[in-house]
């Protein structure tokens, strides 16, 4: 098969590291890609915002498959239309993705098709949502309703955070995402990452994962685009799983096939586990990044087999092996992230890390007169395979202190509460 892969981060790079094991490959193409998914795919200069463009290069390469990894161009419709042009793509549909472009859709299915969720209000405008903040109080949360980069959420521990956060949504600190906002009950629990693989008609679960949203050890510090993961998550037992498959996954999948705009590609649900049971905080409609690093770490399966299961409707008769083995990333980051990172220090030393159960995925990076330097926030994803939580995060923390790349800082805290749980189970 040939395939293209649209995307640049470290979610894309775990994907194009595990389609390039495959023996179905023939030809994998990345469009842009970063320096480590140029190691495995041909990099190719495409305008992703032009879907025509990148159709008229699927039939020039007789690309058989497109895996589009970020949100964006799927929001904005690139599946409908690739589609349109004859070409297969592994993505939901833009009616599709609005689970994740538009925070109120979601909290309106839930509200119409009963799935646990925090109690909210959507609101177009200022006065309004600051009546209901005030009248329902702190902590609350604060959500620009569109696309933000992960930025758009304030979890407000107080009325005067919660009313900042309104007024920059409103001020247009998010852009057009903040035109709208939707304003939820805060829940108290713990958080887990939960994905199915779905082809329309059939969610196929595909692991569980944790990841660390707060920039600095212990939780403190602004929220990130994810400072590390692992996987799997130990709050989500058998029962668990169970339970979110019935009472979340499987509604939204009838519910979105009722509204006609079924479901296939990754369905990633944000899970609070209340003392209630799990509640969904908000979908993804695609890989999570770091996530899909230890996701890929323990798929024994061919992902490219799984992937066509799922373009074709055939999920039904599938299944997934997991390694027994825990994964666990460490987001190295630029100086500076996630304000405005420091972009161009040059980055030595990633040859003497990979191996025994050891990747390196690079996120946020470039080639620069021959060497490579950091060009982004979030810059490598450091992730290890082990017996335990505490074998992959030592072997992570191991092989991140091999790197030579003073300007970089990462948490060093990555898997916390697993390991706590392993201790006390000891």
């Amino acid at each position: 098969m040939n395939v293209l892969l649209l995307g640049s981060g470290g979610r894309e790079h775990a994907l194009a590291w595990k389609m390039a094991a495959s023996p179905l490959l023939t030809r994998l193409y990345a469009s842009p890609g970063n320096p480590g998914i140029g190691r495995v795919a041909e990099l190719v200069k495409l305008d992703v915002a032009d879907h025509s463009a990148v159709a008229a290069f699927c039939q020039e390469k007789k690309i058989d498959l497109v895996v589009v990894g970020p949100e964006g161009p799927l929001v904005a419709g690139i599946a409908d239309d690739l589609r349109a042009w004859g070409v297969r793509v592994f993505g939901p549909s833009k009616a599709a993705a609005r689970l994740e472009g538009s925070k109120g859709f979601t909290k309106d299915l839930c509200a119409k098709f009963n799935i646990p969720t925090a109690a909210y209000g959507r609101f177009g405008d200022l006065s309004s949502a600051k009546a209901y903040v005030e009248e329902t109080g702190a902590p609350i949360v604060i959500k620009a309703d569109g696309l933000a980069a992960g930025k758009g959420v304030t979890v407000a521990m107080t009325l005067d955070e919660a009313i900042a956060a309104l007024e920059a949504c409103f001020d247009g600190s998010f852009g057009t995402a903040g035109a709208e906002v939707v304003v939820e009950e805060y829940l108290t629990g713990e958080e887990a990452s939960f994905f199915c693989l779905c082809d329309g008609a059939t969610a196929l679960p595909f692991g569980t994962a944790q990841d660390h949203k707060r920039v600095g050890d212990g939780d403190t510090g602004p929220n990130t685009g994810g400072m590390g993961a692992y996987s799997p998550a130990p709050v989500m037992t058998p029962e668990m799983t169970e339970r979110t498959m019935r009472e979340i996954i499987e509604p939204t999948m009838r519910g979105m096939a009722e509204l006609g705009a079924p479901f296939a590609g990754i369905l990633f649900a944000g899970l609070m586990i209340t003392d209630q049971g799990p509640k969904l905080i908000e979908y993804n409609t695609r890989f999570g990044d770091p996530e899909c690093q230890v996701l890929m770490m323990r798929l024994k399966d061919d992902l490219l087999v799984l992937l066509n299961a799922a373009v074709d409707g055939q999920l039904a008769h599938m299944s997934i092996r997991w390694s027994d083995e825990a994964a666990l990333t460490v987001v190295m980051a630029a100086r500076g992230y996630p304000g405005t990172p420091e972009k161009g220090s040059v980055i030595r030393g990633l040859d003497q890390v990979e191996g025994e159960g050891v990747q390196v995925f690079h996120a946020g990076t470039a080639i620069n007169g021959g060497a490579l330097v950091a060009n982004g926030g979030r810059v490598l994803n450091v992730t290890a395979l082990g017996a335990t939580v505490g074998e992959a995060q030592a072997k992570a923390y191991a092989a991140l202190d091999r790197i030579d790349w003073p300007q970089g800082f990462c948490r060093h805290d990555i898997g916390w509460q697993a390991v706590a749980r392993e201790k006390a189970g000891a």
